[in-house]
């Protein structure tokens, strides 16, 4: 699964193959989810609430890559959240 960024401990990856919806995994210690890209939900698994907050501020910003590199199938590492 191509690591798309990692930042403050998280980890957002993405694997073209998956299930839909749109989604992207995050990986925090011992925490995963799995975060809708479309509703920046978590629609499965669990985080802290600070890093669940950090992962959507990040997305947040990168909502439209993430949509772009799923729909196209072609990945590229993005930015880490500042």
């Amino acid at each position: 699964m191509p690591e798309i960024v990692r930042f403050y401990g998280i980890v957002i990856k993405l694997f073209f193959s998956d299930h839909p919806p749109p989604h992207f995994h995050v990986i925090y210690g011992e925490y995963n989810a799995l975060f809708d890209i479309q509703t920046l939900e978590v629609i499965e698994g669990d985080l802290p609430s600070r890093a669940k907050k950090l992962t959507i501020e990040w997305a947040t910003l990168y909502q439209n890559e993430l949509l772009g590199m799923w729909e196209k199938q072609q990945f590229h590492k993005l930015p880490p959240l500042e």
